[in-house]
């Protein structure tokens, strides 16, 4: 059974998410609005009846913006959150539509199965997900400050890597953003840089013996602080010099922000 991912948006301006098995389909966050959300769908052929699943990563607005709509709306769907992102959208939501799940849990949504894993980001109780449907196996890692332990664990097995690359630090540095801000981006509990991805992609491959190359999907990149070619610039010339290479060792795009993205097969 092959998996499908479709990026409905991506970046800090809203953040969702397709995830497809040949029979289940599924969203990861709802960060625009919700007409978009559902116009988007419906242009890549799913239909809010499709959708038996919401998992959301945690409370900010550019990942729950729509809850309410969506949720409304895909009437065969159960909200999926920790209890501290539930505590944070509980007005969004309703109590018996959700859910609450933790870090180190199986979930089981038709022929997708769900595990949960703890970010590090400044959220109540952030999680990131990896996806799996027969062999094959999807994780997002997204809006968390590093790569801790337990994410290079799901990294490690996966066939696809949804992975922030949210920032450029120079640019970031050098930019306009206030000094706290920039703090918080930078820190154990903000996001991702363009170098931290490389390296995660440079661990993960080499825990890898010869499998088929790793996809890979840049996310979540910052409209001020960096670029798609810059991110893809960076993350090649890190890969370059572990002797990683693009096709031979990673197959490697860069997801749009204010676009759906054409389907990843996993």
């Amino acid at each position: 059974m092959a998996l499908r991912f479709c990026s409905i948006a991506s970046g800090s301006s809203g953040n969702c998410y397709l995830v497809r098995s040949d029979s289940t389909s599924i969203l990861i966050d709802v960060g625009i609005a919700g007409k978009r959300i559902l116009e988007r769908l419906e242009n890549r052929g799913v239909y809010p009846e499709d959708i038996k699943g919401i998992f959301i990563t945690h409370e900010h607005i550019d990942h729950v913006k729509s809850l309410k709509k969506v949720s409304g709306t895909a009437l065969n769907a159960q909200i999926y959150c920790s209890t501290g992102t539930y505590e944070a959208i509980s007005d969004k939501v309703e109590s018996n539509k959700t859910t609450l799940i933790s870090a180190g849990q199986e979930i089981n949504v038709g022929d997708i199965t769900i595990f949960p894993f703890a970010l590090s980001h400044d959220a109540a109780d952030p999680l990131g997900f990896s996806i799996r449907s027969g062999s094959r196996q999807l994780t997002i890692i997204t809006d968390t400050g590093y790569v801790t332990d337990e994410i290079l664990q799901h990294a490690e097995t996966a066939d696809a890597l949804i992975l922030e690359a949210n920032h450029e630090v120079n640019i970031l540095n050098m930019g306009s953003y206030p000094y706290s801000l920039k703090r918080r981006i930078l820190g154990n509990e903000g996001h991702l840089s363009n170098e931290a991805a490389g390296d995660c992609i440079c661990h993960v491959l080499n825990c890898r013996d010869g499998r088929e190359p790793l996809k890979v999907a840049l996310a979540h990149l910052s409209k001020e602080n960096n670029t798609p070619q810059q991110a893809y610039l960076t993350i090649r010339n890190i890969l370059f010099e572990e002797d990683y290479y693009l096709d031979k060792d990673v197959k490697m795009c860069v997801i749009p922000r204010d676009e759906a993205s054409v389907y990843m097969e996993v």
